[in-house]
């Protein structure tokens, strides 16, 4: 049995305030999984992206980067609630520094239930965009370093394909995650409101369906502190395209079971895509 679970939050600038807040929520989260069954699952979690700091200012992820290479301070916090746990954490993105030192990557890193950082992936597509808010300019290129390879993290009941936020506008990204075997895409996000009402939904299922994936999204939601407004509605839909569980509005976190059945029928009954050969 495999629970996947998708948290959302509405990030503050404080390292320490968001990681009780995802500890809280976590707490919750297994209390609800032993009630519900005697048996263990192994079971999934997504944090959203900029999940330990968001709502400064770009300039303060880079010296909170800057801040932790020298301990790995970021890392360790996340792999400590990801062995407290026990679960499999994507723990949304956390800012990298870059060995020159003068940007960070935004990096989407999952680690497993000992604690053990298994996975990396580096946001490829970064916002730099015009939106009709307030914030109306992004350019999240001005601080932080584009990756340059695709992730495709293989664990004992899943092989789990990483994606950030922007990349969802980019469905050759995630075929290329299919290709190489994802049976699970995450999404950890802060999509702005405005762009998050037009076509959120609509890109998460599109693809959901033309990958045959479960498609695990866990957004930022709210007001933030320098006014930026994200738009939530975290959603896991299955590889049919269905939308399983999602939250639109507040903090909080759904769970679904995960079917690989699911995945290899549909795959069955539909061919669309062959994994590459070694």
């Amino acid at each position: 049995m495999v629970k996947l679970t998708a948290i959302q939050l509405s990030s503050a600038a404080s390292v320490e305030t968001n990681l009780a807040k995802i500890a809280e929520l976590l707490t919750k989260i297994t209390e609800d999984k032993i009630a519900a069954t005697t048996k263990k699952p192994q079971h999934l979690v997504v944090l959203p992206e900029c999940c330990l700091y968001f709502g400064g200012k770009d300039s303060e992820q880079l010296s909170l980067a800057k801040k932790s290479a020298k301990t790995n301070a970021l890392c360790q916090a996340l792999a400590n609630l990801a062995k407290k746990f026990k679960v499999y954490l994507v723990a949304g993105t956390i800012p990298i520094l870059t060995p020159s030192g003068e940007k960070f990557t935004n990096s989407s890193c999952i680690f497993n239930p000992n604690g053990e950082l298994i996975g990396q992936y580096d946001k490829i597509h970064l916002f730099d965009v015009n939106v009709n808010d307030s914030t109306n300019s992004y350019c999240e290129s001005h601080y932080t370093q584009a990756g340059e390879n695709i992730a495709v993290v293989n664990t004992a009941f899943a092989n789990i394909g990483l994606s950030v936020c922007f990349d969802l506008r980019f469905p050759n990204l995630f075929q290329q995650l299919t290709t190489l075997g994802a049976e699970i895409i995450t999404v950890p996000s802060a999509f702005t409101k405005v762009t998050g009402k037009a076509h959120w939904q609509t890109l998460l299922q599109a693809r959901a369906i033309e990958n045959q994936v479960y498609i695990i999204a866990a957004g930022q939601e709210g007001v933030h502190e320098n006014g930026r407004e994200t738009w939530g509605h975290s959603m896991i839909i299955n590889p049919w395209g269905e939308i399983e569980k999602s939250i639109e509005i507040g903090e909080g976190y759904i769970s679904v079971d995960y079917q690989k059945q699911a995945v290899t029928r549909i795959r069955q009954s539909m061919p669309l895509h062959s994994p590459l050969s070694n």
